[in-house]
Order: C-alpha cells, then structure tokens, then sequence
C-alpha cells in the first residue's frame, strides 16, 4: 500500500515538472573588498502572462555570495524572470549603501539551459552579465 502511494506520488510530481527546465544560478561579486558578498538576500520571479510578478524562489547568498539553486525543484520553464537582491544590510547591518535594491530582469529561452546571473557591486555602481 505505501508503495502504491509513494510511486503515484511520483508519478504526480513528475507531470508536474516541464519536460526540460532550466537552471538559474547568480553570485554576489563585491568588486571594491574582491570577495563574494555574502548573506544578501536573493528572490527570483517569473513574469506571469497578466504581467504580474511571481515570486519562484528565494535564497541568501553563501559565504562565497552564491546561491546555487532557488528552492527544492531548482528547474524553471521559459519566460522572464526578475532577481532582486536585498542591499540594504550588506555588507554590515550598520550600512546605508547607495543601492540599497538591485533588481535585474532577464529571459530564459532555452528551457534546457543554465543561466548565471550574476551581480558584480561597488559602493556606487553595479554591473551584471551572463555567466556560465
């Protein structure tokens, strides 16, 4: 019985994923210490068809600022996609950086595909690119 259970349970999850779905990673590069910027707060949307915004996934950036996956599933289907990146309290609690939020809005058109975004910050300036 609880084999029954568990392999419709699977079966269930299965149909539920996309047949290909991506994979979105970003990293926090903190270009004036030349560190990752690490515990920055990460959300990831998706642009629904009403063009309304959808929070996906979130995540806080790791000792070496990256954040690998968003969520359990970690695999997203084409569309556009929003990262916001919480600035406020980085790189200390004390801080009041110029850019206290970044927000970066992206594509994804290969549902196949990986897609590193990352974020490259100064004190008065950022920049983002397409990474691998």
């Amino acid at each position: 019985m609880k084999t029954a259970a568990l392999s419709i349970g699977l079966l269930v999850a299965a149909l539920a994923m996309p047949a290909q779905a991506a994979d979105i990673s970003t990293h926090v590069l903190d270009l004036a210490q030349g560190i990752g910027g690490r515990s920055v707060p990460v959300t990831l949307s998706m642009r629904a068809a009403d063009g309304q915004w959808v929070q996906v996934g979130q995540a806080m950036t790791d000792s070496d600022g990256r954040v690998r996956s968003f969520g359990e599933s970690g695999a997203f289907g084409t569309g556009t996609y929003r990262l916001q990146f919480d600035m406020s309290d980085y790189p200390t609690a004390s801080a009041a950086p110029f850019f206290p939020e970044i927000t970066l809005t992206f594509r994804v058109s290969d549902a196949a595909g990986h897609y590193h975004v990352p974020v490259v910050v100064s004190p008065y300036g950022y920049s983002t690119y397409r990474g691998n």
